[in-house]
């Protein structure tokens, strides 16, 4: 990627996660993602916090929760807070009828529990991510102890399961909850639904990065911010 495609993401993420932020309103408890468009949302809203909005966010990784506690962004829980009023998170793919997939950052599980509990699941994506059909590799964060089991059984539903390794430490890449994350080959995902069920069923995984529960898509463009609504 050059540095000209580099400024024009940049800038489409930066949109996106200003339209996704004007929805947030005072009293409101946020879910707040993982990754690069999450990290510049993260930012917006600090300096809203800043100026005098009254929130309390929730995030979904120490990546997130680092970064919020930089802005001054006061910091909740699901136990003291098990209703959330909006998520604002990233993807790395989502079709037309609003299905994502998640979890390039490994921070899905969390993501998706936060996304259950909240009455409005906006995300913020850059042009580049929405596509006819989903054709992504599917993280799916498993128990450690579970590598072979989960392997065997993703190759049986048709997919191709690569384990992610880390990139500045020997070994695989470990969450925030201490387990491992597959990448599944999928090819092209006809029944995003159907796959959803069948890695659910899969012994050893702790969650997939399928969303099926998204309710509005803030998406960045040259010409400005589009948005998608079920």
């Amino acid at each position: 990627m050059n540095d000209r495609t580099q400024n024009r993401n940049a800038s489409e993420k930066k949109a996106a996660a200003a339209s996704a932020v004007s929805l947030v309103r005072d009293g409101m408890v946020v879910g707040i993602g993982t990754g690069s468009t999450a990290a510049y949302a993260i930012s917006k809203l600090g300096k809203l916090v800043a100026d005098g909005l009254d929130i309390v966010g929730m995030p979904t990784s120490y990546q997130s929760e680092m970064l919020a506690l930089q802005q001054k962004i006061p910091i909740t829980t699901l136990s003291e807070h098990p209703e959330i009023d909006i998520v604002l998170d990233g993807a790395d793919q989502i079709d037309r009828n609003l299905v994502a997939i998640k979890g390039g950052g490994a921070a899905h599980a969390k993501e998706k529990v936060v996304a259950h509990a909240a009455k409005r699941v906006v995300l913020m994506v850059d042009g580049a991510k929405v596509v006819p059909g989903l054709t992504h590799v599917v993280p799916i964060e498993i128990l450690p102890y579970a590598v072979a089991v989960v392997d065997a059984e993703v190759r049986a539903i048709g997919g191709i399961p690569s384990l992610r390794m880390a990139a500045r430490k020997d070994g695989p890449v470990v969450t925030d909850n201490g387990n491992f994350v597959i990448d599944a080959d999928f090819g092209a995902i006809d029944d995003p639904g159907r796959l959803n069920r069948e890695i659910d069923a899969t012994i050893g995984v702790v969650e997939h990065g399928i969303f099926l529960n998204v309710d509005e898509v803030h998406i960045g463009t040259v010409g400005g911010v589009r948005i998608l609504k079920k």
